[in-house]
């Protein structure tokens, strides 16, 4: 579709037919219809703050609810951050990356009405990778969690753990600090060190994001749809 969007400029600069032009401009129409149904932060209700040295790429941000951003925090396009249940703080120097879900939601069945906020907190030096979903309520420090990797909101990761790839943890436990969980069968290791930090990592994506993304600057910003 990107290729309709360069025919139409294309057509802006030179001598085409009137009717060419009202097709490929209702072409051009459609398509940025469908480019906004993929941004549902634009229809939703948020409060997100982010401290100086974050970036979080607008592309494709979904937010909803009560966020915080800790400084030097990354976020990448395509990526949603659910604040239903109760606010989300996220601490300093986490990478997070496309397509990644951190989620406060209620738990099934409750009636919303009568339950209390709770809050998600999450450390500093954490790794969501690709695809990743996270509804811990309590997240430590220096945690990666893999491509595709689920944690369930009973579980609470302490610090160095690591979720292997496409591997679910929705048990009611507290995991010991530097737990490995990986295979298909969800075995379990202990390291003897954390995973290494992520520090360069962050600093040539600082450097690169907004050269080619928009990326939401530091401060307190809002967002209430208009009723309908």
């Amino acid at each position: 579709m990107d290729d309709v969007l360069k025919q139409f400029i294309s057509n802006e600069n030179s001598s085409t037919s009137d009717d060419d032009d009202d097709d490929l401009y209702n072409e051009v129409v459609e398509y940025m219809k469908s480019k906004n149904q993929m941004c549902p932060a634009i229809n939703s209700s948020y409060q997100v703050t982010i401290a100086p040295g974050a970036y979080v790429c607008e592309e494709r941000l979904q937010l909803i609810g009560e966020i915080s951003i800790g400084s030097k925090t990354i976020i990448h396009p395509g990526v949603s951050i659910i604040a239903e249940a109760g606010p989300i703080f996220i601490g300093d120097g986490n990478l997070i990356e496309e397509q990644c879900v951190i989620a406060n939601r209620f738990p099934p069945g409750v009636d919303k009405d009568q339950m209390n906020q709770v809050v998600m907190i999450i450390g500093s030096n954490n790794v969501f990778e690709v695809g990743s979903c996270c509804e811990a309520l309590k997240v430590g420090d220096n945690n990666i969690l893999e491509c595709k990797a689920h944690v369930g909101r009973s579980v609470t990761l302490t610090s160095g753990c690591v979720i292997g790839a496409k591997c679910s943890l929705t048990t009611n436990e507290m995991l010991p600090e530097n737990t490995v969980i990986f295979g298909s069968d969800h075995q379990r290791r202990t390291m003897p060190d954390r995973p290494a930090f992520q520090t360069h990592q962050l600093d040539f994506l600082a450097r690169i994001l907004p050269t080619s993304h928009y990326v939401l600057k530091h401060g307190t910003k809002s967002h209430t749809p208009a009723s309908t």
